[in-house]
């Protein structure tokens, strides 16, 4: 599994349609577990300025709806895509609801907590936590639900370069 990359995954969309990530190769990738009704989802905002800003230069965000901390993402697909782009202006892709932690979690963040050997652990301890992928699809970057993307954006910018 040493050679696995995040390239050789893919999740679904909140469309229902399945996306392949390898489609983002050689591209750095921002995966962040979101939720609509929690303190950091202002933090919306601050990842669709970062979209706006360098998804020319090859920058992939990509938002994960996530319902395991205290019940912060109740809607369904069409209502959390409603909300995103109401209140935030969100266009930057998202997938359908998924578990980052236990069981029934997704196998995108089951690769992100074991390459990015994280302080903080192997379970995800909140909303909007997240992990930058270098465009090897191996190197990953933990950040704390904390970090805002204004904060990310010098890492960003040293990937892009």
């Amino acid at each position: 599994m040493s050679d696995a990359t995040i390239y050789d995954l893919s999740f679904t969309d909140n469309h229902g349609q399945q996306v392949d990530l390898a489609q983002f190769a050689g591209r750095p990738v921002l995966i962040v577990n979101t939720a609509s009704k929690c303190g950091f989802t202002p933090q919306y905002e601050g990842l669709q300025k970062m979209y706006e800003e360098f998804k020319d230069q090859g920058l992939v965000i990509i938002g994960f709806p996530c319902d395991q901390f205290a019940h912060q993402e109740p809607g369904d697909d069409a209502q959390i895509e409603e909300f995103c782009q109401i209140n935030y202006g969100v266009d930057f892709p998202l997938s359908s609801k998924v578990d980052v932690n236990g069981s029934d979690e997704h196998p995108v963040f089951g690769f992100l907590k074991k390459q990015s050997k994280s302080p903080l652990g192997s379970r995800i301890k909140w909303n909007f936590t997240k992990f930058l992928i270098s465009p090897d699809g191996k190197t990953v970057k933990r950040y704390a639900p904390t970090t805002t993307p204004k904060a990310i954006a010098p890492d960003v910018e040293k990937l892009l370069n």
